[in-house]
């Protein structure tokens, strides 16, 4: 076995959030020497359970292994025909974690540091299109580079969201948005605190909102208090300016 070789793949499974549970099974395959192998894996996001297969390839030598790949699915044990399945490519080492494709599965976004074919890093948003797919029915990936201009920490500023007033705080609600997790927020009103779950739309340059019970509501409803005493109070001050004028018009269409 190729020591080093091995480590690599094990480094690779941790970053990738598969931990260090498969370590002694990848040994035990790497040993045998086959051509190609799968491990199985299984974690549990939101109360969904997703298994894993991580596919595993011998190189032309078979004294390097790489991985290539793993298939995701994500069970609905109450109704199986909602069941999820996506397969995602690891190239070098790096791509998309165990987590993270849970979250583009699910439908929300992911910020992640890619490479062009020079080799040269950017940044771009990714989302699953449900609507293109692969030949062999997998959701295509679909990029919204820098240059797209959705700027997430400008989105959700000036919004009353308590939690951004503290910079530690702030940091890590950007973080979690970032790796497509939902990330529930607090905005003060008159009738007291309420909690809301935000979650990135990179696509129409906002956020989704959804209530405590993680359903997706209006996004009007994340405007502040005093935002929407403002929008309210000039609504019925451009409504009494136009009365008089109608209450004229009507004088006038009596005297003709």
């Amino acid at each position: 076995m190729n020591t080093q070789n091995a480590e690599f793949l094990k480094k690779t499974l941790l970053n990738l959030g598969f931990g260090e549970k498969l370590n002694a099974e990848l040994d035990k395959q790497l040993e045998a020497r086959a051509p190609e192998f799968n491990l199985s894996a299984q974690h549990e996001f939101n109360q969904k359970t997703v298994d894993y297969t991580l596919h595993f390839k011998a190189g032309d030598n078979q004294d390097m292994y790489f991985f290539n790949k793993y298939d995701a699915t994500i069970n609905h044990p109450e109704n199986p025909a909602k069941n999820a399945d996506q397969t995602f490519y690891i190239n070098k080492g790096s791509g998309i974690t165990a987590k993270e494709a849970f979250n583009l599965m699910e439908g929300r976004a992911v910020h992640k540091t890619l490479f062009n074919l020079e080799g040269e890093k950017y940044q771009a948003w990714l989302t699953l299109d449900d609507k293109n797919l692969t030949e062999s029915g997998n959701k295509r990936i679909k990029h919204f580079h820098e240059n797209y201009g959705y700027d997430l920490e400008k989105v959700i500023a000036g919004k009353g969201i308590k939690e951004l007033e503290e910079p530690k705080t702030k940091e890590d609600i950007l973080y979690s948005l970032k790796k497509g997790n939902m990330q529930q927020i607090t905005v003060g009103s008159a009738d007291g605190d309420k909690k809301f779950f935000i979650a990135a739309n990179p696509q129409f340059k906002t956020v989704d909102l959804y209530d405590h019970q993680q359903k997706k509501i209006k996004r009007e409803e994340l405007l502040q208090p005093a935002q929407q005493t403002a929008k309210s109070v000039k609504q019925k001050e451009q409504q009494q300016e136009e009365l008089p004028a109608k209450k004229q018009s009507r004088k006038s269409k009596l005297h003709v």
